[in-house]
């Protein structure tokens, strides 16, 4: 029994360790994905700091990643991260508050568009706490986030 307990506790850790291992930030103030690991690939978006992936697999020093649609993309090792957590508005629109909840007042950058990447501060019951590219701070609802 108490190997058994030992067992799942070690593959739960693996699971939850590799999972979060999954997700990557942009870095860098801006970055191109490529339909390829490489240069010579076609550009299939140029995306901003702060903007999240999900990273599937690794070839040389490039990563291929699922973006908020679905869609997959290749992007430079070194322009991304995995220190911090990142989000992007997958809504056509989000407001952004002063302070969690529905009753408090839109920041003055509010309200947001889809695709807008944010690094993730902190996350408080169904709201997350954002800072963009621009050290702008707000909360916003998470289900109008996507955060791989």
């Amino acid at each position: 029994m108490k190997g058994t307990l030992m067992a799942v506790t070690l593959a739960l850790a693996i699971f939850f360790t590799s999972t979060s291992a999954l997700a990557l930030c942009v870095s860098d103030p801006e970055a191109n994905l490529r339909s390829g690991p490489g240069t010579k690939y076609e550009k299939t978006w140029q995306v901003f700091k702060y903007m999240p992936f999900k990273r599937l697999s690794k070839k040389g020093l490039w990563y291929k990643v699922r973006d908020v649609d679905g869609d997959t993309h290749w992007i430079y090792g070194k322009l991304v991260t995995s220190k911090y957590k990142c989000a992007v508005v997958s809504n056509d629109r989000a407001n952004v508050r002063t302070a969690p909840g529905t009753k408090s007042k839109q920041t003055e950058f509010s309200p947001v568009l889809r695709y807008y990447a944010f690094k993730v501060l902190k996350i408080q019951g169904e709201w997350v706490h954002v800072e963009d590219q621009d050290g702008d701070r707000g909360w916003i609802f998470r289900k109008l986030l996507w955060i791989p």
